[in-house]
């Protein structure tokens, strides 16, 4: 039997995110926690015409390649999974975290390998309709510090799914979002200020997308690729990101011609340095971005929602999106977060955008 809430989960994304037509090719990508909405998304794409298919990954699946992958594989070409991802018309993606340190005590330098080779992929995916989103798992309640039920609600509430049509919603959303995305084409010169933050970067000719739900969910934020030798600078990012295993938090960058010349952490270190040092590109800004949404009131160590808190920026290590005008290279895309709700704000060309967490842009 399928839950109710897990139906019009999968009809949200199905639908409204990727928005799948009758012939389409659909790649499903489970993680076993997620096995719940297996059958949901079939069903979905089934009656929307599609043809799905299904790929479940279990939680060690990444540590287990790193660890026993032979040298020859992981400088081999991914020829298969790229061959499938040409193929597909859209691909959705359900993670659902079981253990955030699975991959501590990993080889950082396989583990940038792996996802080096998997590069090609990842291209090739970002250039098709797609979506990526978190099922609620207790895990990821604990480390929120909720209960899984309260956990539960706050997510699927990120994502509109108690109101009448969620899909509605996202749109007005999208709508409000689009009047500020138009604010920021206009302008020319970011400013960010805060506790330890006063950063300047270029956004001159850059575009601005507006992200209402059709590629993350929940979503909620406008973002554009920054002039990648403009930035200048230090910034701060004091909500505590989880990454390849670990927690960093406390990071402190500062940046001369666009290129991060100082790095350090207050937590994780050893996982910024390898970070740094994936390739020359992740030195370099792929990405700022401002959060939107109005349900997402608190950090709970997950990026996808932690940089959709209203009130918030995040700058992206690594690699941009193209269709911002971005153009820095690398196999790494790592949101970081600066929470300016209490004290800080964001000017445009001198002009206030974002202060004390209100958008008054």
């Amino acid at each position: 039997m399928i839950h109710p809430i897990h139906e019009r989960y999968a009809a949200l994304l199905v639908g409204y995110c990727t928005a799948v037509q009758p012939g389409e090719q659909v790649l499903l990508d489970l993680a076993a926690g997620a096995a719940a909405m297996a059958r949901p998304l079939v069903r979905a794409v089934l009656q929307a015409g599609g043809e799905p298919h299904l790929r479940l990954s279990y939680p060690e699946l990444v540590k287990d390649v790193v660890e026993l992958a032979s040298d020859g594989l992981l400088a081999s070409a991914p020829s298969v999974q790229l061959e499938e991802m040409r193929r597909m018309d859209a691909f959705i993606r359900v993670g659902a975290p079981d253990n955030s340190y699975a991959l501590t005590g990993v080889d950082g330098q396989r583990l940038a390998a792996l996802t080096r080779r998997m590069q090609d992929v990842t291209r090739t995916r970002l250039s098709k309709r797609w979506v990526g989103t978190l099922f609620p798992t207790a895990a990821s309640a604990q480390e929120a510090g909720m209960s899984t039920d309260e956990y539960e609600r706050f997510v699927y509430d990120a994502m509109f799914l108690f109101d009448d049509d969620p899909a509605a919603r996202w749109r007005e959303l999208g709508a409000q979002q689009q009047r500020w995305a138009d604010r920021l084409a206009r302008a020319d010169v970011v400013r960010i200020e805060g506790p330890g933050t006063d950063l300047t970067l270029s956004i001159a000719g850059r575009r601005w997308r507006n992200s209402d739900g059709k590629r993350n969910m929940p979503s909620g934020e406008v973002f554009t690729g920054p002039i990648e030798d403009s930035a200048e600078g230090v910034i701060t990012f004091d909500v505590p990101s989880s990454v390849d295993g670990s927690v960093v938090e406390g990071v402190r960058l500062r940046f001369e011609a666009g290129r991060v010349v100082e790095a350090s952490a207050a937590r994780g270190q050893e996982v910024l340095e390898a970070k740094l040092a994936t390739d020359a590109g992740a030195r370099y800004l792929g990405e700022l971005g401002i959060g939107t949404n109005p349900r997402i009131t608190r950090p709970t160590l997950k990026t996808l929602y932690d940089e959709k808190i209203l009130g918030t920026v995040h700058l992206a290590l690594g690699r941009s999106y193209p269709e911002t005008g971005g153009v820095n290279e690398s196999a790494i895309h790592w949101d970081l977060i600066c929470d300016l709700r209490s004290e800080g704000r964001v000017t445009l060309d001198g002009e206030p955008f974002l202060e004390a967490g209100r958008l008054v842009g």
